[in-house]
C-alpha cells in the first residue's frame, strides 16, 4: 500500500553496483495535460553531464500518479530538480489516497498517466491484461537486471515479459516500541511468539500504559491493508515459504485451515479488548484508526507496541529520535515456530509505463540511476532494494543523521542469504488481495467471525 513491507536480521550487505546507461532520446513530442513548465534542457552544460545520457526535451511533462502523498511526495518532487532543469522534462508528481481504485478508473477512460509507482504486483497484473502498460525498453530491462536481485525482477514480470523496474522497498516484520518505556519497566524484547504473547499480557496488567498495542487500519480506499500484513506475516511464521506461496498464488484455498489458524493467532492479540487500541479505543476502533497514526500513542506514552513497516518511520512526530536509546525503535516480530527460521515480509513499488514515449522511458531510466537512488535516501527515510544504494547515505529527514533501522533493512534486503516475501496481497488478484482481503480485515476487527471472513474471501477468487 501507499507502501508497504520488510526484512530482518543479522546481515553483510552485498557490495555496491552502479550503472550507467545512455539513453538517445528525440525531443520535441509533448504530452497532454497541464502545460509543462520551463524550455529545452541544457545537458551540454558541465553541471548537466551526470544527467546528459536522458536527453533534451521542449516542454514536455511526465505525469507520476501515485499513492504516495503529502511529505513523502515532496521529497520525490525536490529529487527530481536537477534532472528536470538538465533536461527539460517537467515531472509532475500526483498523489492519491484512492490510487489503486482510480487508476484502473483512468486506464479504462483513457486517461492513464505515463508512469506509477505500483505497490501491488497483482494490479499490475490486471493492468497489464487491459492491455495498459508497456514493456519496458531493454535499457530499463537491462539496467534493473544489473542492479536489483533476481527475486524483485520477478514481480515485475507477467507472464514472462519484464514491465515494471523495482522503485522503493520497505521490510515489514518490526514491531515498534519505547525503548525507554521498555528499560524503565524492565520488559525484555520478545524472541519467540509466546513470549510476545507474554508481554503483552504483563503489560496489559501492569497498568503503566493504557494498552499493550496500538493499531490502525484506516487508510481511505485502502483501509485493511495493514491487517492483511498481520496475517503474512503469521502465515510466514507458522507455514513456512512454501505454503505461503501456495497461499498467494491459491494453490490451497484462503479458508484452508492453515490460513484460519493464522487469523486466529492474530486475533489473539487484535480481538484482545485488554490488549488494544491504546490511546483510540477497544478493538472496534482499529478500523477508524489512521494507519498514519496508528503508533503515534507509544510516543504519549499510551500503549508499548506497534507492528508497522519500516516505513512507518515517516509517520513519527517532527523531532522524535528512530535509535536503540532514542524516542521509538523497533524489533523483529518473533517467530511462532523456530523452526520455521527468521522469514522476512517485504514489498515495494513497480514503475509501470502507460506509454513509450521518449520522455516517459528516460524518467524510468533515470529512477534506477544510482546517482539518483542514493541522492533520494539522503532527503530521507527511503530505501531501495537496489544494489547500488549505500547504507551511509540512508538518513533521517529530521537530523539527518544515519537512520539504524532502514540501514537494518537495506542490509536484509542487499543480502544474497536473506528469506524473503513479497507481501501476498499484493501477489493476489487485484480483486482480492486490493479488494476483498482489505474489506475482509475491517469486518474482521469490526467483529465479523473468521469463518465467515475466509470464506467470503475464498467465494471472492476470480476463477481461472
Amino acid at each position: 500500500m501507499a507502501a508497504r513491507t520488510w526484512r530482518r536480521g543479522s546481515t553483510a550487505v552485498a557490495s555496491a553496483l552502479g550503472v550507467a546507461l545512455a539513453l538517445s532520446a528525440c525531443g520535441g513530442s509533448s504530452s497532454g495535460g497541464t502545460e509543462a513548465s520551463g524550455s529545452a534542457g541544457s545537458t551540454g552544460s558541465a553541471e548537466c553531464a551526470d544527467v546528459a545520457q536522458y536527453g533534451t526535451f521542449n516542454n514536455v511533462k511526465v505525469e507520476i500518479y501515485s499513492s504516495i502523498r503529502d511529505v513523502e511526495a515532496e521529497r520525490f518532487e525536490k529529487s527530481f530538480e536537477h534532472f528536470q532543469k538538465c533536461t527539460g522534462i517537467d515531472i509532475q508528481w500526483n498523489g492519491s489516497g484512492e490510487f489503486e481504485a482510480q487508476l484502473q478508473v483512468r486506464v479504462k477512460g483513457n486517461n492513464a498517466p505515463d508512469l506509477a509507482p505500483i505497490p501491488q504486483p497483482g494490479l499490475l497484473q490486471t493492468l497489464v491484461g487491459l492491455n495498459a502498460v508497456k514493456p519496458a525498453s531493454e535499457k530499463v530491462a537491462t539496467a534493473s537486471k544489473a542492479n536489483f536481485p533476481a527475486d524483485w525482477l520477478t514481480y515485475g514480470t507477467v507472464n514472462g515479459t519484464f514491465y515494471a523496474p523495482p522503485l522503493g522497498a520497505n521490510v515489514k516484520s518490526f514491531v515498534w516500541y519505547s525503548p525507554s518505556m521498555f528499560k524503565d519497566n524492565g520488559w525484555a524484547i520478545p524472541q519467540t511468539w509466546d513470549e510476545l504473547l507474554k508481554l503483552s499480557d504483563t503489560i496489559a496488567k501492569s497498568g503503566k500504559v493504557d494498552k499493550p498495542w496500538c493499531v490502525g487500519f484506516e487508510s481511505g480506499d485502502a483501509s485493511g491493508w495493514p491487517g492483511t500484513d498481520w496475517i503474512e506475516d503469521i502465515m510466514l511464521r507458522t507455514q513456512g515459504v512454501e505454503t505461503y506461496d501456495q497461499w498467494w498464488q491459491h494453490k490451497i484455498p484462503f479458508n484452508d485451515p492453515k490460513v484460519v489458524d493464522a487469523f486466529d493467532k492474530a486475533g489473539a492479540i487484535l480481538k484482545n479488548e485488554a490488549f488494544v487500541n491504546g490511546g483510540t479505543g477497544d478493538v472496534k476502533s482499529i478500523a477508524t484508526t489512521a494507519f498514519q497514526d496508528g503508533g503515534k500513542p507509544i510516543v504519549d506514552g499510551q500503549c508499548a507496541m506497534h507492528r508497522q513497516a519500516s516505513f512507518y518511520a515517516n509517520q513519527w512526530p517532527e523531532g522524535t529520535k528512530v535509535a536503540e536509546d532514542g524516542d521509538v525503535y523497533a524489533f523483529y516480530l518473533p517467530p511462532v515456530d523456530p523452526a520455521k527460521g527468521k522469514p522476512v515480509l517485504g514489498g515495494g513499488e513497480f514503475l509501470a509505463a502507460f506509454n513509450d514515449k521518449p520522455e516517459t522511458q528516460a524518467v524510468q531510466l533515470y529512477m534506477q540511476d544510482v546517482n539518483w537512488v542514493n541522492e533520494k535516501a539522503k532527503l530521507g527515510d527511503w530505501i531501495t532494494a537496489h544494489k547500488g544504494l549505500k547504507t551511509e547515505n540512508v538518513l533521517t529527514v529530521t537530523d539527518q543523521q544515519p537512520n539504524p533501522i532502514q540501514i537494518l533493512s537495506v542490509q536484509i534486503l542487499q543480502d544474497p542469504n536473506s528469506v524473503f516475501r513479497f507481501d501476498a496481497s499484493d501477489m493476489m488478484p487485484a480483486s482480492v488481495g486490493a479488494g476483498t482481503f482489505w474489506k475482509g480485515m475491517i469486518n474482521w476487527v469490526t467483529g465479523a467471525d473468521t469463518k465467515s471472513v475466509t470464506d467470503s474471501i475464498e467465494k471472492s477468487w476470480p476463477a481461472s
